[in-house]
């Protein structure tokens, strides 16, 4: 059992997760996954690999966030103003 961060970058190289499920496996809460993630997207390159984020969608009327940087599920659409977000995923290549 390696770190929190290095188990996240082994559950990430698996498959594709959001973030509740992955503090469901790793064991710390969605703020801390939010936060190692962003670091964990600052040291992959230097292992060769990347993060990989499929961007949070609104359910409701199907805006994508592509331009949202922050690993957090988003509060509201800015379109159509639901609550009804479908979470990023990461993943590792």
């Amino acid at each position: 059992m390696g770190t929190i961060r290095e188990n996240i970058i082994e559950l990430l190289l698996q498959k594709e997760f959001d973030a509740r499920e992955i503090s469901g496996q790793i064991g710390v809460s969605e703020k801390d996954v939010a936060e190692h993630l962003t670091h964990i997207s600052r040291s992959l390159p230097h292992r060769g690999m990347k993060l990989i984020v499929t961007a949070a969608k609104c359910y409701s009327c199907g805006y994508t966030f592509k331009d949202r940087s922050r690993p957090k599920k988003p509060g509201k659409c800015p379109k159509c103003r639901s609550e009804h977000i479908d979470p990023p995923r990461f993943s590792i290549k």
